[in-house]
């Protein structure tokens, strides 16, 4: 898979094994990279600071391992493929290499993980990482295993310490406890950019076009639930263009809504999006979700909330 970015092409793999020679041999950055945060971002240009002559790769793991170990967990992604794909490209990432998290993977112990998939398998020149990163069966390599391994082996390696600001490390956990207590533009400052939500808008009940104001439904699937509530957000069209909008992200009780979804109204715009994927960029938390006694009640906050957006958008 290839995905564009502004120099050349960036490049996905699924496996290990069986790559090309043109394939191997880049700076490796090591982690799960949900969100792509600046601490992310951080480890990246460690790789490619410490090898500008190589390519520039990241190893990542499809599902995230927590995923796989604790699929009753509620969904906590920060950053799903597409999403995750285009951050790393906008890092000027050249390869990446998605390797699929599974039974046989989950039993790789960490020398395995080392000698077979990170020098065999990539030939990886220098590689990157966390001062916590862990790997292998049961987590059973840390960085001063990996240390030693990669000096044996002959690969360089960079040990990146946190990013941190007044609050602390920045990491993906402080970053899904802000956009669940309501904080956007917090989780956008650690982020480095604001936080997406990509998937592909389905049919809802239409009962938004009665009243004046379509939306574009977005099922949140793997994706964390922020804080319910309205939103002032943006959106990314199946064309690239950017609009503005307003939008309710919950179950929508004044309908009797059970699941959970994104409600985006795009200002200004009357296209059919149906079936194609958008990307929602959440910007301001207005106000909490409630339920209102009438859809004339509804519709005259639906009016204070679009106000409310293209006002605090247009600063």
């Amino acid at each position: 898979m290839r995905w564009g970015r502004d120099k050349g092409l960036m490049r996905i793999f699924n496996d290990w094994r069986g790559l090309a020679e043109t394939c191997r041999g880049a700076a490796v950055a090591l982690g799960n990279f949900d969100g792509v945060h600046l601490g992310h971002a951080a480890v990246v240009r460690a790789a490619h600071a410490a090898r500008p002559d190589r390519k520039l790769a990241v190893l990542t793991f499809e599902p995230h391992p927590r995923e796989f170990f604790r699929p009753q967990d509620p969904p906590f992604r920060l950053t799903l493929g597409h999403e995750k794909a285009a951050a790393l490209a906008a890092l000027g990432v050249d390869y990446v290499y998605e390797l699929p998290f599974d039974e046989s993977f989950s039993h790789l112990t960490a020398t395995e993980f080392v000698r077979d998939v990170l020098f065999d398998g990539l030939g990886a020149a220098h590689l990157a990482c966390g001062a916590d990163f862990a790997f292998g069966h049961r987590r059973g390599g840390d960085v001063p295993f990996l240390a030693a391994q990669a000096e044996v082996l002959g690969m360089g390696l960079s040990i990146v310490p946190p990013v941190t600001d007044a609050q602390g490390p920045i990491s993906s956990t402080r970053i899904r406890r802000l956009l669940q207590d309501g904080y956007p533009e917090r989780a956008a400052a650690l982020l480095g950019r604001p936080h997406n939500i990509r998937g592909e808008v389905t049919h809802g009940d239409a009962r938004g076009r009665t009243i004046g104001f379509p939306t574009a439904n977005i099922y949140l699937k793997q994706h964390l639930e922020p804080a319910r509530g309205v939103y002032a957000i943006t959106a990314r069209l199946p064309d690239g263009a950017w609009v503005k909008g307003v939008a309710n992200l919950g179950q929508r009780p004044t309908v009797g809504g059970l699941e959970s979804r994104l409600e985006a109204h795009l200002f200004d715009y009357s296209g059919d999006l149906y079936g194609q994927e958008i990307t929602v960029a959440l910007h301001h938390y207005l106000r909490e979700e409630k339920k209102f006694a009438s859809f004339e009640e509804l519709k005259g906050q639906i009016l204070q909330d679009a106000a409310e957006a293209r006002a605090l958008l247009d600063k």
